[in-house]
This record gives C-alpha cells, structure tokens and sequence, in this order.
C-alpha cells in the first residue's frame, strides 16, 4: 500500500496540474503564504525548542468539549475502537456547596459510558444491570441500524427503493428523490454478471496536499463520467481508511466508513474484470487514467434529469445579497446529489464515532433531561421494547440540542485559493442568524486554526463544542498538518465535523472551500435548503 502512494505516474501528474494551477501558484497570495511559510519556520523553531525545555509540547486526545461552563471533575473513556482516548470533564456541583444531584449525572454518564465500550466489568462493580441504564437518547444501536441499513441497501427482486432522504421535496434540491433513486438503481444493476456491464474502477486520490474534500469532489466528478457512459462506478483502495480503526475487508476502503458504492457482486465482478488485458483494450473496464484532468474536475454533469439547477431556489447570501445564480449552478446541483449517494448510510465504525462525539460534547445535556424525570436507580423500569418502538421511534435521529449552529473556519494555507477571513467574520453572521432565532446559542466550530479555537473564548454569549485535537499555528500546509495528526485521527475527527454539520441547523461557512462546499452539497439534499446558507465568500469559479 505504501509503494501505491509512493508511486506517482506522470500521467496521474499531468490529470491533477492543469493551467489555472500553474497560474495559482504564481499568484501574489501564494507567494506571500511561502515568505509567511519560511518565516514561520523560523519562528516555529524557536518556539518549540522553547517549549521542549519546558517539557510542555505535545498532542491532545480526540475528544469533544463544551467550552461553555466550565468544567472540573474528569471521567477518562476510550473511544469505540479502542485505541483514542476521550477526556470528558463535568462541572462538580457538590464540591461547589450544592445538591447531589450532579453524584447521580456521573453515575449515569459513566454507565453510558461503559454500556459504548461494552465493559462488563464495570456493571458488576457497581451493582448494576445493563438493562436498568435508562436509555440515552444521544446515541445509537450501531449494530442494529447498520444492520437494517444494509439490509436496506442490498438489492432483492421487487424490493422498494431504501429511501435515506430527510424533509420534504421543496426542503431539497430540485429532484432530490427521484435522483438518489436512479443512481442507486444505476449502481445496483439486477445482474451483475452480465457480460456486457461496464465498469469504471477508480483509486481515491492520493497525492500529498489532496484533502478529504478534494477526493470526494473528484469521486463526484468519476460518478458523473460512470453515468453518463452507462458504466457501474466501483471505487477501490481509498487511502485514508488505511489505518487500525478499519478492520479486515474494510481497512483501506470507502466502505469503512460508508456502505459500499455498488453491491458486492457487481464489485466482485469488477475487480475480476481488470485482470483482463482484452477488457481494457475493449473498453468493458475503464479507470482514471483513461480520463483527463478537466473531463474528471468539471466534465460534462448528467442530463438524465434536464437541468434542475435551473429552478434552484436562493438561499445562498454572500455579502447580504441572496444568490439567484452563478456559472457554476449545475456542478453545485450535481455534487450534491453525489456526495449524498455516496454518504447515504453509515457504517458502524462510523456510528460508533458519532456516538462517542454526541455522547462527549452533550451526554451531561442528555443526562439532566433524563434524570429530570426522577432517580433512575430507584425507579427501576423493566426494559421492553413495545412494537411502536421496534417499527416507528427506532428511526428517530439521535438526540443533540437545538437549534445548533454550526460554523467552519477555514484559513491556513487556503488563502493561495480564497479569500480567507477571521472569526469574526463568521461570528457576524452567527448574530445575524441569532438575531431572528433568538433562542439559538450553540455553535459547533470545526476549524484546523488553534487562534480560532482561542478567539471563541471572547464569545461568553454563545457555546461552543469543538473538537480537542492539536491545530495549526500559521501557515502550515494542510498535508504537514494532518501528517502531525496521524491517518487515522485525521480522518476521523474532520468526518464527525462534517456530518455533525450536515445535521445542525443553521450553517455559516466559506463557499471557497470545497470542504463547505460538499457540506452545503449534504445539508441542501438532507432537508436544509430552507435553513439557507450565509457564507464569509463566494467560490473561486463562479
């Protein structure tokens, strides 16, 4: 796998640079960010060395903090794969002279706690039985929802198509439904062993500097060619599942994280196809290398459907004015409808980060409401689960607390693409949405920028969850950055940012960036197009 990357053909070089590229890297801004860059070396030399002395430098667990209040007792939980800790730190009241009541929040965090890890151990200890925990309406029956949504996704004769989108039509873009229909028919043809089936077998992208969104948006642009050339896209090896986390068939796989792009016949079929020499020369299989740079980046979008784009309705504002159009409104449809096919369902690795996300940023908030009701432990209840509850509540969506806002800083090296702005452009537009919501205070921040996480502090009105990770500081490219961070953690945690995002219900972020580009993409096709959208910028190629 190592020598996969390694491995750069001149052909895969000649895909990626194309001349706007060439005439970026001369622009003024990039040459400010490489002075800024060697500056920063300097300065980051220094700094660290300082630092080391004092024996004070390292990284911090992935975990999800309420910034807002306060907290001072820890309870330490291990992440679902047992290999990332997670601090959770909860405000003692009764060492701050008030009731008991914040014994019993412990105790019931705790319990979820243990009941995520599946640790036996701690309910013996403590005289308790797993059927009594009151159910913790933040998380989720991983095992049993991916198993109903693979069941849901593996085709079967006469079958109704396994419907994963929120809200009604006019809360998505136009076609919505029908789209997700027919591409998932499109991917799950009925005989995959049919001789005449074309593929397209296709690598994520994997050269240094390429981020999660960068890949998904060239995965967008694969899915769009497969389509329009009758072909069943079928992607291999993906280079950020190729850690620990991912186990077995899964580790370097798109399916690690999401179901699979096609079913595992058609995949089967596929990858014995390429074997065959006569397949290529034929044309039965094609790959990326049979595409250019631009036909993948901004080929032709799929006119199976005429051009829904057209009657978008605007919800975008940039600079106080609503967005009517632009040029690039049929590529905005088109990656929408593709990032939702391809994060349809997750798995249940991927549930298990959600899980441990939701339960460290809100399990206290989730433990009041409960323990509202009274003493859990002393008014024991008999756990069964009535038939409402098995066929109608179990599709209700995990609890967080609403409404929620969530902002996406992106600054860094990004200013060689976009113009990138501070925090307190973006809190601006959080006012702005407060201002007619006055009830919204909570923001999800997701950002790469320690300043940024720091400067949120100067914000008492509004409370902030975040990720504790290590972040930039200055210029550092995005790919040193996530090396720092490891494969495993750098995928991860921006994946949680994501789709805590794509659920939240209002969104303020940076058009420029293709990362809040796709999650605009997930939000206008999960049933968000009327929450609007307010951006600091708009995208470079409109």
């Amino acid at each position: 796998m190592v020598a996969k990357e390694s491995s750069i053909s001149m052909k895969s070089l000649e895909r990626l640079v194309s001349d706007k590229a060439s005439k970026l890297g001369n622009s003024f801004p990039c040459q400010i960010c490489v002075v800024g860059f060697l500056c920063g070396i300097c300065l980051t030399s220094l700094f660290l060395a300082a630092l080391t002395s004092l024996g004070t430098f390292g990284l911090t667990a992935f975990s999800f903090s309420s910034v807002f209040p306060p907290c001072n007792s820890t309870s330490q939980v291990t992440n679902m794969d047992a290999v990332i800790d997670r601090k959770i730190k909860w405000k003692n009241k009764a060492e701050a002279g008030e009731d008991n009541d914040d014994d019993q929040m412990k105790i019931l965090v705790s319990a979820w706690d243990n009941l995520l890890l599946n640790n036996e151990d701690y309910f013996k200890k403590q005289g308790i039985n797993k059927s009594d925990v009151p159910n913790a309406p933040h998380l989720e029956n991983c095992k049993e929802r991916t198993g109903v949504r693979e069941r849901l996704d593996t085709p079967i004769a006469n079958q109704t198509f396994p419907s994963w989108i929120n809200g009604g039509d006019e809360e998505n873009y136009p076609l919505t439904r029908r789209v997700q229909r027919e591409i998932w028919y499109h991917q799950h043809p009925q005989d995959c062993a049919n001789k005449s089936l074309k593929f397209l077998v296709a690598d994520w992208e994997t050269l240094p500097g390429f981020g999660i969104g960068a890949q998904i948006a060239g995965m967008t642009g694969l899915l769009a060619i497969a389509i329009n050339e009758n072909r069943v896209l079928v992607t291999n090896y993906y280079n950020r599942a190729d850690h620990d986390g991912c186990k077995g068939s899964s580790r370097g796989s798109w399916s690690c994280y999401f179901l699979p792009e096609t079913s595992k016949e058609c995949r089967k079929r596929a990858l014995e196809v390429m074997k065959k020499k006569e397949a290529w020369d034929s044309g039965l299989v094609t790959g990326k290398q049979n595409y250019s740079s631009k036909e993948i980046w901004s080929g032709r979008i799929p006119k199976l459907w005429g051009q829904p784009w057209s009657y978008m309705k605007p919800t975008t504002e940039i600079n106080g004015t609503l967005i009517s159009s632009h040029r690039k409104m049929d590529r905005r449809w088109w990656r929408a409808q593709a990032v939702r096919y391809l994060m349809r369902f997750q798995t249940e690795y991927t549930c298990g980060l959600m899980n441990s996300a939701r339960h460290s940023a809100f399990g206290k908030e989730a433990a009041e409401i409960v323990l509202s009701a009274g003493d859990w432990r002393k008014n024991k209840k008999k756990q069964i689960r009535s038939e409402i509850e098995e066929e109608v509540w179990s599709n209700h969506k995990p609890w967080v607390p609403r409404p929620l806002l969530s902002v996406h800083v992106r600054m860094g090296d990004k200013a060689c693409e976009m113009r990138v702005a501070a925090l307190e452009e973006y809190m601006h537009l959080a006012d702005r949405i407060r201002d007619r919501f006055p009830e919204l205070n909570r923001i999800w921040l997701s950002t790469e920028m320690k300043e940024v996480v720091e400067r949120s502090k100067d914000y008492a009105h509004w409370r902030f969850y975040y990720t504790e990770v290590a972040r930039q500081v200055g210029n550092t490219s995005m790919a040193d950055y996530e090396g720092s961070l490891g494969r495993e953690m750098s995928t991860n945690y921006p994946l949680v940012n994501f789709l805590m995002a794509s659920e939240a219900d209002f969104f303020v972020g940076a058009l420029g960036s293709t990362w809040c580009f796709l999650i605009d993409g997930m939000r206008n096709t999960g049933g968000k197009v009327m929450s609007g959208y307010l951006s600091v910028n708009k995208d470079r190629f409109w």
